[in-house]
């Protein structure tokens, strides 16, 4: 007898963020991730509607990673009804719970902020979810081992397969019915600093596949050298480098680049500032999970010591003044927020100051009009004129590029039927979409956001 398995594409969906899909079949709904959208305006507007699904019906959440685009949306999923598990590896678990908490009080403060200095529309301005939301959130969650079909019912099992993209990131597998259903999450890199390298899978019949760098390929650039260029030029010109940064897997990489860089004698004992609570936080799961990365105990108590952890907002400004030429690493990785608008705030009208971008940076973000040249940005609803040198180190990135994702799939031992592409803006997925063509053969689709399809199996 023929059955459909429905799933919908409730984010990452011809954007990289937001991502959440929602698969029904058998009498069960299950939703891969719960992404926050993040950049544009029109994006970020969705975050506040209320998902066109009822919610309630979702019996389980599985999560990919732990980054904000993959989690940040769980409060509101919970607000809307859910009471299920949220079920991710323990290491994803550990990331996401940071984040969430990050993410609250962030909320919590910019709605304080905003009602203060009345620059926001909204009156009162509320915050997208508290403290107590997140609590609520966390107390759902269940931890999953890696590796191991684990049955949801007698029609549907999943396992979580490492990919190397942050600490304790997987792709899922899903079988339904005996057709394999793959969902990458955010594929990583083969022979990075931090992490293994990713697994592969075997079969997919079904493949939602990330497209963020589906139209491009890492340059090849010497890390260690041009990092020690800039940090070099900074000491000459008395100036300060400020370097946005993700909190999780990006900031560990830079500590960890730099302190191997100080060891080597490529850069002097300049002082290094890391000005992020949740990046703080993430380098503790680091030591809880010492099987989840490449560092060494010796190595991870020896960075620590060397670099300073700022853990007060007073410290912060204590940083700013401060008037020896330094490096400040600080959220958040594309300027949406976080500590790194403070020191932007003082520095960034400053020819000295050096703002080095080290990821992606999304359409409609801050890092994507400084790394786009724009010559003021705008934060705290005021506008900055930028003087600062805009500088960007692009193959840092976590995520394969076109060629990284291409010899990902070439490990699929038969034809997948369909493979979607997510995760990825147009134009990546376009070009990502005739290369797998050109390159395999196969059936490749973009889907768009809310749009459902159905599989017959």
């Amino acid at each position: 007898m023929e059955s459909k398995v429905k799933i919908t594409f409730l984010g990452g969906a011809k954007t990289v963020t937001g991502s959440k899909y929602l698969i029904d079949a058998f009498n069960t709904s299950i939703l891969i991730d719960c992404g926050l959208f993040q950049g544009l305006k029109d994006l970020r507007l969705l975050n506040w509607e209320t998902l066109p699904i009822t919610v309630s019906s979702i019996q389980t959440v599985l999560l990919t990673h732990g980054h904000l685009d993959h989690v940040g949306y769980l409060p509101r999923l919970i607000k809307q009804g859910f009471k299920g598990s949220i079920i991710g590896t323990a290491p994803t678990l550990a990331i996401a719970e940071i984040i969430l908490k990050d993410s609250a009080k962030i909320n919590e403060e910019e709605a304080k902020k905003a009602n203060k200095e009345h620059y926001s529309k909204h009156q009162p301005a509320l915050p997208f979810y508290t403290i107590k939301d997140v609590e609520q959130t966390i107390a759902m969650f269940e931890v999953q081992v890696e590796d191991k079909w684990i049955a949801i019912n007698n029609h549907i099992s999943y396992r979580f397969k490492y990919n190397g993209h942050i600490i304790g990131s997987t792709f899922i597998e899903l079988d339904i019915e005996g057709k394999r259903f793959v969902f990458s999450g955010d594929i990583g890199r083969v022979n990075d600093y931090l992490l293994n390298d990713p697994k592969y899978p075997e079969y997919a019949d079904y493949l939602f596949l990330e497209s963020t760098y589906g139209d491009r390929l890492h340059p090849i650039v010497n890390i260690e050298d041009k990092l020690s260029q800039i940090i070099n030029d900074t000491i000459t010109t008395h100036g300060n480098l400020i370097i946005p940064s993700f909190a999780v897997e990006r900031l560990q990489m830079l500590m960890f680049i730099l302190f191997k860089l100080y060891q080597k004698n490529k850069i002097p004992n300049i002082p290094i500032f890391v000005d992020s609570p949740m990046g703080n936080n993430v380098l503790e799961v680091f030591k809880r999970f010492p099987k989840g990365h490449k560092i060494s105990d010796t190595d991870y108590n020896a960075m620590c010591h060397h670099i300073n952890s700022i853990t007060s907002y007073a410290d912060t400004w204590k940083t700013i003044d401060d008037p020896r030429s330094k490096i400040v690493i600080a959220g958040s990785g594309m300027v949406t927020g976080g500590r790194v608008l403070t020191y932007l705030q003082q520095l960034i009208d400053i020819s000295s100051t050096t703002i080095l971008l080290v990821g992606y940076q999304a359409e409609g973000t801050r890092g994507r009009l400084l790394k786009e040249g724009a010559h003021e940005i705008k934060f705290y609803g005021k506008y900055y004129p930028v003087k600062a040198s805009v500088t960007s180190i692009d193959s840092l990135s976590a995520h394969a590029d076109q060629k990284g994702l291409v010899d990902w799939l070439s490990h699929i031992k038969n034809t997948p039927k369909t493979v979607y592409l997510i995760h990825g803006e147009s134009t990546a997925q376009n070009a990502f979409r005739v290369k797998i063509k050109d390159t395999y053969g196969w059936d490749v689709k973009i889907p768009t956001l809310f749009e459902t399809i159905e599989i017959s199996i």
